[in-house]
């Protein structure tokens, strides 16, 4: 059977797991007692943020056709696991909402996929919806993408329209792989670790085929290994003797050391050593990302610190844009700090580490890298006493936004260190909005506010720009007079005041109240900026008493009153992990 491998791409919430839903149906890939809504969103955290994470592939077969089909996400935090399933298809079905029209990660996914030479299949989705403007949805697609508009396919996936269209597409323009009868290579695209199996590499054939009973080697990895297991995704995986060239599928290696297998490496056969191997060409592997935030994670407990170290390890396997290093605090003790594409990833990944370790986690408030004395700082804890000369990063910003909320969408940009460069018009109705911004302004809640104040129609995205000069001053926080490193901050200097604020305001919300007064206090070189108290927790210590003297009432309380301040003299308050992450989500 003739094979295609396709993934769907699109901004999010466009109804991408939806449409893979109605093609796992149509080709009764997954039983109607299995099935579920957003099958391929295989994680529970996937399944409760109602958004993909992780991309997933799943084999079907449809009119004595194999088809490869890559889910992905749509936010711009997982943008990576796009770029890593365009690699390893033909294909590409670009998915446009048809109430929202092109948005932000329409068109960078677009970009991706344009630069991989993919066959671009447009589809507009929801037009089942009523007071939705079809048409001009399909105009705006047809001028991107240069074609007739007769060429777009309009679908329900929620209703199933039109969706034996989209594969029939599929099949017509999605070219099959190139065949090749040369030497065993496939291309390393994700991974994830088992317990038994150790690393299990999903991979692209390219060249060849492969046997359960070859032994492989990583190029770059240089690592030989016995192969414990191959198959193919349905989307679980379903052992085979073989693949072939063309085939999307997995490798159980048997590598039991995460760090030696290596998304974007080339597997090899042992028997392709009838040449030497510097003859053996690697396949293009990925060009990694660069973080833009940075957090430190810690384990609460001390003696928790190698099974963070390990979880890690494990998750940078199917996560490779994460990167963290070894990091040590006074206060805190050993942990990582680590990179993050955007701070929906840094929340995402802390999450998942507690979850799977079990593991209570302190995390300090997400930051980007600085320029100081022409050094990168990447946490509040190693600015220098007083800097020289301090520099941020800044980004190309664009903002797509139906024309009526315009005016709205640009008070809110107000709000944030930006310079205006122009604005371009998709069609008569909407615009993007492209200006030069601080990334640090935008990662705290950009994205959240744009969708507040355009009911969820503006979007956006961004570009690394350069360093430039900035005023910033460190803050840190004081609770119950004591310095929390994890709370401390890189801050700009005309903002110190509302953003101390801010924070101690958060905490005075999250943290639980003490049986004495407790004074959160925002600093910056020795000056409060900020202050807020939690009121002590109020113990009834008359309660049992009634009746009789009173004095003894006032006794009771005045016995309170001294043990109180007792208290407060020897007062640390104990923050819980669920505060941290409470804090780090604002």
């Amino acid at each position: 059977m003739e094979i295609r491998n396709f993934c769907i791409i699109a901004h999010i919430d466009s109804g991408k797991s939806t449409l893979a839903d109605r093609f796992l149906e149509l080709t009764q890939s997954v039983s109607s007692r299995k099935m579920r809504p957003q099958f391929l969103d295989m994680m529970d955290l996937e399944r409760e943020k109602g958004i993909t994470i992780k991309m997933q592939p799943v084999r079907m077969k449809y009119n004595n056709y194999i088809l490869n089909l890559i889910d992905t996400p749509g936010h711009v935090d997982f943008s990576y696991e796009v770029s890593r399933s365009l690699a390893a298809v033909e294909g590409a079905i670009l998915l446009v909402d048809a109430t929202k029209g092109i948005q932000a990660q329409t068109l960078a996914n677009l970009e991706l996929a344009q630069k991989q030479n993919l066959v671009i299949i447009p589809v507009v989705n929801k037009i089942d919806l009523i007071q939705v403007d079809v048409e001009q949805t399909i105009i705006e697609v047809a001028k991107l993408l240069e074609i007739k508009e007769e060429e777009i396919i309009k679908i329900s996936a929620k209703n199933g329209t039109n969706i034996e269209q989209v594969l029939k597409a599929v099949i017509e323009k999605v070219p099959a792989p190139k065949k090749s009868g040369d030497s065993f290579r496939a291309l390393i695209f994700d991974s994830i670790y088992d317990s038994y199996k150790g690393v299990v590499a999903y991979i692209r054939v390219v060249d060849g085929e492969i046997n359960k009973t070859d032994r492989i080697r990583l190029l770059a990895g240089k690592t030989q290994s016995d192969i414990k297991d191959l198959g193919y995704f349905i989307p679980e995986f379903l052992p085979q003797a073989m693949l072939e060239c063309g085939e999307i599928g997995y490798i159980a290696t048997g590598i039991k050391e995460p760090g030696r297998v290596r998304v974007g490496d080339t597997i090899i056969k042992i028997s392709n050593f009838q040449f030497p191997i510097s003859n053996i060409e690697p396949l293009p592997g990925y060009k990694e990302p660069e973080p833009m935030v940075f957090a430190s994670l810690y384990p609460e407990s001390p003696d928790d610190f190698d099974l963070l170290k390990d979880g890690l390890s494990k998750l940078k396997l199917s996560d490779p844009s994460l990167v963290f290093e070894l990091e040590t605090k006074e206060s805190l003790g050993r942990g990582f700090r680590c990179g993050f594409l955007g701070t929906l990833h840094a929340e995402v990944v802390s999450e998942r580490l507690h979850r799977d370790l079990k593991v209570n986690l302190i995390i300090s408030s997400p930051s980007v890298v600085y320029k100081v004395d022409a050094k990168f700082i990447y946490s509040a804890s190693d600015w220098p006493q007083s800097p020289k000369e301090t520099e941020e990063p800044w980004v190309v910003l664009e903002v797509i936004t139906p024309n009526r909320y315009m005016s709205k969408v640009i008070e809110i940009l107000k709000g944030i260190r930006a310079n205006y460069l122009k604005t371009d018009y998709i069609s008569s109705e909407r615009m993007i909005l492209i200006y030069e911004a601080s990334l640090r302004d935008i990662i705290v809640n950009l994205y959240d506010k744009l969708k507040g104040v355009s009911q969820g129609y503006a979007s956006m995205s961004y570009k690394f720009l350069g360093f430039r000069k900035a005023e910033l001053v460190k803050m840190d926080i004081l609770i119950a007079g004591e310095k929390h490193s994890a709370f401390s901050k890189i801050v700009p200097k005309e903002k110190a005041y509302s953003e101390g604020k801010a924070l101690v305001e958060k905490l005075k919300e999250t943290l639980p109240a003490q049986q004495f007064s407790v004074a959160l206090q925002a600093v910056i070189e020795g000056d409060i900026v900020a202050r807020e108290t939690i009121k002590a927790r109020r113990k009834d210590v008359t309660g049992y008493l009634y009746g009789g003297d009173y004095s003894r009432k006032r006794k009771l309380l005045e016995k309170q009153k001294k043990g109180k301040k007792l208290l407060k003299e020897k007062g640390i308050v104990r923050v819980p992990s669920k505060v941290f992450l409470e804090v780090f989500k604002t």
